[in-house]
C-alpha cells in the first residue's frame, strides 16, 4: 500500500501569526514544470487591512529601537536562513527551475544580502544626516527617520533574492512592511515568513500576503494608513504600476516607482533602497542658550 503525500496549505503571515485568508480561498502552487507542489492562501481586502493594522501597531516599538538592535535582529534572520538552507534551496529550485548548484548560489546571495543590510543599520544615519553649515547664531542638525508603514510588491520572478532585496532595506531603517509575494512562486516567501516567526523580529514588523497583487495591492496603495509603497517588484508591468501610483496619490504616499525592466538582483544594491523610505528631520537650536 503506497503512502499518500501530506500536501501543505501555506497560510498568511500577519502580526506574527499565521492566519488563513479571511476569504477562505487558496490557490494551487506549481513548480517550474507545472507539477503540483502546495496550496497557498489567497489574501483578500480584509487580510490587507489586518496587515496594515498589525504593521502600524509595530511601528512605535520597531522604529524606537536602536539601529544596533535592528542590525542584530536582521542578522539573526540570516542566521536562521543559514540553518534552514536545504528548505530554501529546495523552494528556490522548485519555484525557479534552477539546478541545485544555482539554487544554492541564490540562497547564498540572499543570506549575504541580509547581512549586508544589517551592517548598514547603524551607519546610514551618519551617511545621510549631519550638522548643516548656517550663517547665524544658531546651528541645525538633520537626521533621517523611518517613513512608517511601507507596502512592498515583491518581484514575480526572483522569488527569494528579489524578495530579500526589497524587504530588508525597508525594515533595517526602522519601517514596518506589508509584502505581496510572487503569485506563481510564493514558496520561498512563505518559508521566509516562517524564519521571521522563529527569529527575534517582533510581530507586525513584516507581514506576508500571498495571492494576486493585481487584486490586493490596490487596497494597500489606497489605504490611508500606509505611508509608502515600493513597486520595484512589478518592473515592466506599466498598467499595474500606473494604477497603483494613482491609488497612492489619494493621500500623497511616497512611491518608489517600478523600473522599466527587471533589476539585476545580484548587483550591488547601493543605498537608494534604504533612503527611499527615510524622512529627513531638521532641528534648529540657538547658540549659547
Amino acid at each position: 500500500m503506497s503512502r499518500v503525500d501530506v500536501r501543505k496549505t501555506y497560510k498568511l503571515f500577519i502580526g506574527g501569526q499565521f492566519p488563513r485568508s479571511e476569504s477562505g480561498y487558496s490557490y494551487v502552487v506549481e513548480d517550474s514544470k507545472g507539477r503540483f507542489v502546495a496550496n497557498a492562501a489567497k489574501a483578500s481586502r480584509k487580510d490587507a487591512r489586518d496587515a496594515v493594522v498589525a504593521a502600524r501597531a509595530a511601528v512605535k516599538d520597531w522604529s524606537g529601537r536602536t539601529a544596533y538592535n535592528r542590525a542584530q535582529i536582521v542578522y539573526r534572520v540570516a542566521e536562521i536562513m543559514e540553518d534552514r538552507r536545504p528548505q530554501f534551496v529546495d523552494a528556490v529550485r522548485q519555484s525557479e527551475g534552477l539546478t541545485s548548484a544555482r539554487a544554492n548560489a541564490v540562497v547564498d546571495a540572499s543570506i549575504d544580502r541580509l547581512v549586508w543590510y544589517a551592517g548598514w543599520a547603524d551607519k546610514i544615519t551618519q551617511l545621510v544626516g549631519g550638522a548643516n553649515p548656517v550663517a547665524g547664531p544658531f546651528f541645525n542638525l538633520s537626521t533621517p527617520e523611518p517613513t512608517g508603514v511601507v507596502a512592498v510588491v515583491a518581484p514575480e520572478q526572483s522569488s527569494l533574492l528579489g524578495l530579500v532585496s526589497v524587504v530588508a532595506p525597508v525594515i533595517v531603517t526602522g519601517n514596518t512592511a506589508i509584502v505581496m509575494t510572487s503569485y506563481s512562486r510564493p514558496l520561498p516567501a512563505v518559508t521566509f515568513a516562517e524564519v521571521l516567526a522563529t527569529s527575534d523580529v517582533p510581530g507586525g514588523v513584516v507581514n506576508v500576503l500571498t495571492g494576486d497583487a493585481a487584486t490586493t495591492a490596490p487596497w494597500l496603495a489606497a489605504h490611508m494608513d500606509v505611508n509608502a509603497i515600493d513597486l520595484t517588484g512589478i518592473a515592466g508591468n506599466t498598467e499595474l504600476a500606473t494604477s497603483l501610483e494613482q491609488a497612492a496619490a489619494e493621500n500623497l504616499k511616497r512611491v518608489r516607482r517600478a523600473p522599466d525592466a527587471e533589476p539585476d538582483w545580484t548587483a550591488d544594491p547601493g543605498i537608494e533602497a534604504m533612503t527611499a523610505f527615510l524622512e529627513t528631520k531638521t532641528v534648529w537650536h540657538p547658540i549659547g542658550v
